[in-house]
Formats: structure tokens, sequence, C-alpha cells
């Protein structure tokens, strides 16, 4: 088994178990700017990007200040106004507890902005379990790797010492385009055959999947 020091992770799709409430978040939203609805699956497969780069994807004709206000009202769903559930996925708090006893630095890098991750954290109780992480308001949204090489830089390790797991083919990109190892799960929002195309190290059906790989891995020291 390879041997790591940081393992990265994605939350939405990941972690978290949130399609839902994104995809009728993104609906609410449309609706609020009277835009045609689209599909949802044309809407989860946008869940990953920074939120600005989703809407542009979903809707190119809108101009810059059409976006904001649609972001503005997409928080304002997701936030305040949308009850759809999400929760944690099965057995996540159990696994990252073990890692993180092992001696394993954690850290998230997801497309939500810092305002949307900060409560969830907290909301979960899992902010202690995490030693850093990268909103997409902080830097460049994904595939672009400049929250990978951010996190790089503030661990102080090199590229073959970090992990990138996630469940998009963003998160995949982002990593690969480092040279970074990725582990990916087939549960989330892409098809595990997309997914498949980027040469992961492996690819999991579920959080104990992946808890019993990552456990596997050696410390690198």
């Amino acid at each position: 088994m390879p041997s790591y020091k940081l393992i990265i992770f994605d939350w939405d799709g990941t972690l978290m178990d949130s399609q839902a409430r994104i995809v009728s978040c993104l609906k609410c939203a449309a609706q609020d700017l009277k835009l045609n609805q689209l599909n949802d699956n044309k809407l989860k497969n946008v869940i990953g990007l920074g939120l600005n780069e989703a809407i542009s994807s979903l809707y190119p004709q809108l101009a810059s200040e059409q976006v904001t206000f649609f972001a503005d009202r997409y928080r304002y769903h997701f936030l305040t106004a949308n009850d759809t559930p999400s929760g944690l996925f099965a057995h996540v708090r159990s696994m990252l507890e073990q890692l993180n006893d092992k001696g394993f630095m954690l850290a998230i890098a997801t497309g939500k902005a810092r305002r949307g991750l900060e409560p969830v954290l907290d909301e979960t109780d899992l902010k202690h379990l995490f030693h850093g992480s990268r909103c997409a308001d902080e830097t460049r949204s994904k595939p672009h790797p400049q929250m990978l090489e951010e996190l790089l830089d503030e661990f102080g390790v090199m590229v073959d010492d970090a992990i990138m797991v996630g469940d998009t083919e963003y998160d995949m990109l982002m990593a690969s385009s480092l040279g970074m190892d990725t582990l990916a799960v087939s549960y989330g929002v892409h098809d595990k055959s997309d997914i498949l195309k980027h040469k992961p190290l492996t690819c999991v059906d579920s959080i104990m999947e992946m808890s019993d790989w990552l456990l596997k891995c050696d410390i690198k020291h």
C-alpha cells in the first residue's frame, strides 16, 4: 500500500450526502430569476465547481451581475430557506477519527464557499478533525489545482506525500494535473465510468470501503 502524510477530501458527494439539497436550491434560484428549469442530471453535474463557475456553466447567457444575483439567491435557499435534508454519509465520523488517531493530517478541498463550509463543520462537529481547508471563494475553482497547491504549501509537504479523495471528474483532474494520487468514490455525483477515465488508484463504493483502503496506507515520515 502507498504511504502519505496528508489526505485531502472533497466535501459534497464524498463526505456529505448533499446532492438533493444542492439541486433543489439551484432550481429555486433559477425560478427566482425566471430562468428555464434544467434537468437534475445537468444540475448535479456541476456540483464540485465553484458557485459562480457552476452557474455560468448552466446558464452561459447570464451577465456577470445576473450570476452574482443567482449566487445570492442560491445561498439564501441553501443556508436559510430550503429544508431538503442533507447529512454525512454513514460511518464518515468514525473513519475520520480513525485516520486522525493513526496520525494522518486531514484537509478539505471543496467547491463550497467558506460561508457554506464553516456552518456545516460546526453542525457536524467535525472541524477539530481537519487540519486545514480551501474553499472555492478563496482560490481558483476546481479543476484548477490552485487549492491543492496552497494546501501542500500550508502543510509543507510534497505532492507525492498527499492523496485527493473525491467523487467528481473535477477532483480527479485537479489532482492529476499535479501528479497527485487520487482515490475515487462511486456513490457521489459523477458516474463511475467517467471517473475511472482519470485512472484513480482505486474507486470505492462506500465509506466503509474508503476507510478500509485509507487505513491500510502507511504514514510517510
